[in-house]
């Protein structure tokens, strides 16, 4: 028996060996033969200018009820909230290949979604109104490839994005002051939308911070573009956050090699070029900090419910082209990415940090 367990345990060694070898040499393909969809682009009509008008279509805004981005931690209840307006474009939760766009009522989607809502989104909510669309992202596995069809996917979930953007900008009045967010493909959006909808405008001199988190910003190739500058100072207004975050020992090959071959906002290169690194727990840029600066990290559950808030575990210091590094890998869950990319937990690992970071910007002159 002793004999025949070992046989077992050796079987079972061989094939983990024999598939990590398999995936290590086929294993962007075999991703991409997961992901991405074999079917052509479907072309949709843009919905219509009033679509956003309809409380169904947003996740959370005013009067929507079970309002994820509403949700904390226990002992994070907002006393009173500000009065900014929070316009948050969530990541990437659609991960099937069977359409290039999610259907508005995908069940499985938006329930990944909400969770994105609870740990990401829900640091503005003492600032004031949060209002996040649905739209109709692009599929994960848009972001795998070189097809065409992956831009023309792109380019529908941001015109849904600029349909519920002007119906946000109309309910908020001409006042308010505003708070822009987003994570991954949120944020790339969110790039777009400052470039085309903010950039030389009026509107300009209501934002009191663009939290651009999770995608790459050259300095030289795409900041110039935005309209606002990065964020140098604690207490600056009207600037620009990113990061993205990684343990160590870091690998970023993954985004640089895609990152290196694309050309910036601007029309330059971004090949060699520096990245906008926010330190978010000290609001400025290519800072370092320790742990002890981290006044809280959400340790998410499976529905949040559990979610706990933890100080001092994690620092991070801005390094190499621009990633945020944050020492040895905490123990946030099991959605660390290749190359130690802790790009999920981009907003928990300084959850309490970012609520401060808001409440800051929108009090500074």
């Amino acid at each position: 028996m002793a004999r025949k367990f070992l046989y077992i345990v050796a079987f079972l060694t061989a094939l983990v060996i024999a598939a990590a070898i398999v995936f290590r040499i086929w294993g962007n393909e075999l991703i991409r033969w997961r992901f991405v969809p074999a079917t052509a682009f479907e072309a949709q009509a843009a919905l219509p200018a009033n679509a956003y008008d309809a409380p169904e279509m947003w996740f959370a805004r005013p009067g929507v009820k079970e309002n994820a981005a509403s949700w904390t931690p226990a002992g994070y209840e907002a006393k009173a909230k500000g009065k900014a307006a929070i316009f948050f474009i969530h990541p990437t939760s659609y991960l099937t290949r069977d359409h290039w766009n999610a259907p508005l009522d995908d069940k499985e989607a938006n329930d990944l979604t909400d969770l994105f809502l609870r740990g990401q989104a829900s640091a503005f909510n003492a600032a004031g109104d949060i209002w996040a669309p649905r739209y109709r992202q692009a599929t994960f596995g848009a972001f795998l490839t070189t097809k065409p069809d992956a831009g023309s996917a792109l380019d529908m979930a941001y015109r849904d994005v600029t349909r519920a953007f002007d119906v946000f900008l109309r309910e908020i009045g001409p006042h308010r002051p505003i708070i822009l967010a987003g994570h991954s493909q949120g944020a790339l959006h969110l790039m777009r939308l400052l470039k085309e909808r903010v950039a030389g405008t009026p509107l300009a001199a209501r934002i009191a911070a663009a939290y651009v988190v999770g995608w790459p910003i050259s300095r030289t190739a795409d900041l110039p573009a935005l309209g606002l500058p990065e964020c140098t100072r604690a207490d600056q207004r009207g600037c620009i956050l990113s990061w993205e975050s990684f343990a160590e020992p870091a690998d970023p090959t993954l985004i640089l090699d895609t990152f290196d071959r694309t050309t910036g906002l601007t029309g330059q290169p971004r090949r060699g070029t520096r990245i906008v690194c926010t330190n978010p727990l000290t609001g400025t840029a290519d800072a370092a900090a320790p742990a002890g600066a981290n006044a809280g990290t959400l340790f998410p559950a499976q529905d949040m419910s559990g979610a706990t808030v933890e100080v001092g575990k994690v620092p991070a210091r801005c390094a190499g082209r621009g990633f945020l590094l944050i020492g040895e890998a905490p123990q946030l869950g099991p959605y660390a990415l290749p190359g130690n990319n802790f790009h999920v937990y981009d907003y928990a690992l300084f959850w309490v940090n970012i609520r401060a970071d808001a409440a800051r910007r929108l009090a500074a002159r």
